[in-house]
């Protein structure tokens, strides 16, 4: 029979982060719906590319989901949407040395990644008690 044990340097403060983006590109009910493995093969590059930097990177998992709400103004558009969540902890053995900014600007480029290969308009990130919303821009000329 197997047994289990406490595995060193595994406990610490739980610390939870989400990304929620659509699936459906843009605003309306026009736009392209992708696929979840679209989202899950893109975070899966900024990981491995992190990675092969030898740069902190955040893993989780993906599930489908589906946001549902009411237009004020009754407005035309859609009032359902299919979303990629992506969910996951901060493990203290893996990652219990990155400090909440990093973690936040790593959140933030990670979801900027999926929201443009999605075409997402905006972004929802929660982390620990906070949560914020990323909203798409037009890159400066240089």
């Amino acid at each position: 029979m197997k047994s289990f044990r406490l595995v060193p340097a595994s406990e610490g403060p739980r610390r939870e982060f989400k990304i929620t983006l659509g699936l459906r590109a843009g605003y309306g009910s026009a736009g392209r719906i992708y696929d979840l493995e679209e989202a899950v093969r893109t975070a899966h590059h900024w990981m491995w590319e992190r990675a092969a930097r030898g740069e902190p990177f955040l893993s989780g998992m993906f599930t489908r989901g589906e946001v549902v709400y009411a237009d004020p103004e009754g407005g035309a558009s859609s009032h359902r949407e299919p979303v990629a969540i992506f969910t996951g902890e901060v493990l203290p053995q893996y990652a219990g040395d990155l400090d909440d900014r990093t973690v936040r600007e790593l959140l933030d480029e990670l979801a900027g990644e999926m929201g443009r290969a999605l075409e997402q308009e905006e972004i929802h990130i929660a982390y620990g008690d906070r949560t914020w919303t990323l909203t798409a821009g037009r890159q400066p000329n240089r």
